[in-house]
């Protein structure tokens, strides 16, 4: 049989699959069907989809306000958290992203548009006084940024109105608050930002929480203290080079 006999006859039966509703249906319906059970089927055999990774922690109170603040004046619009494994983007940005670094993140960050950089790794990258000046006024430090305004951030007191209540409702997504987490939610939040206050045992509940005054004014705990707290912790609780070799390994013994 020739070639083009071949492809007559597959032509003439893919044209009664489609002229047939009710056949069509059933073949639609059945490769979505495997689809469905190769996708979803495994995962009720697995605990978890995502690898844990040494460092990774919750965010401390202050941390999650900041994080609250960020989401509330819609920076997610215009930055991301995710830097994905292109050659480009890794030299820009750092290491790609890891799937454990958002994994306590209600809701991820990921981000879909790029108007500014990406910020999964800007922590550590920039001082407190630059992130409070680039708040405050972004040209005055990018002279091309397009960013508003917010300085009202460093004239605003913070006020959460329950962080134990948060906390408790980030424990019940699966969020590994302990009991003292919570107790001690009130006090951890301003503790963070005043470095003269008795901060207990946050820095061991919280490895590499970073204790001290964040806008430049000691005497008050701002909007500002919070949201660079926040930007500050991003990327820097997990060894990237480390965490990747590992999850290279679990991958390779899976195969």
């Amino acid at each position: 049989m020739s070639k083009n006999a071949q492809h007559s006859d597959v032509f003439e039966s893919h044209k009664k699959l489609e002229k047939n509703v009710t056949l069509l249906s059933v073949a639609t319906l059945l490769v979505v069907a495997i689809g469905g059970i190769v996708e979803i089927a495994p995962l009720f055999w697995i605990d978890n989809t995502i690898e844990k990774v040494e460092g990774m922690r919750p965010y401390t109170p202050l941390e999650q306000a900041g994080r609250d603040i960020y989401i509330r004046e819609g920076c997610y619009t215009c930055h991301s958290q995710m830097i994905r494994p292109f050659r480009d983007e890794v030299e820009r940005y750092g290491h790609y992203s890891l799937a454990a670094e958002s994994m306590y993140d209600h809701p991820f960050q990921w981000g879909s548009k790029r108007t500014g950089p990406d910020l999964a790794r800007v922590g550590g990258k920039y001082s407190d006084d630059w992130h409070v000046q680039h708040l405050k006024a972004p040209r005055s430090v990018v002279p091309e940024s397009i960013m508003p305004n917010y300085s009202f951030l460093a004239e605003t007191d913070l006020k959460v109105p329950d962080p134990a209540a948060n906390l408790t409702a980030l424990r019940r997504v699966g969020v590994p608050y302990s009991d003292t987490d919570i107790a001690q939610a009130s006090k951890d939040l301003m503790a963070q930002a005043n470095p003269d206050a008795d901060a207990g045992d946050l820095a061991t509940r919280y490895p590499k929480a970073q204790i001290r005054d964040y806008d430049g004014d000691p005497k008050r705990v701002t909007e500002m203290d919070a949201l660079v707290a926040y930007l500050q912790m991003l990327g820097t609780l997990v060894d990237v080079n480390s965490a990747a070799a590992q999850e290279q390994l679990t991958k390779e013994k899976g195969r």
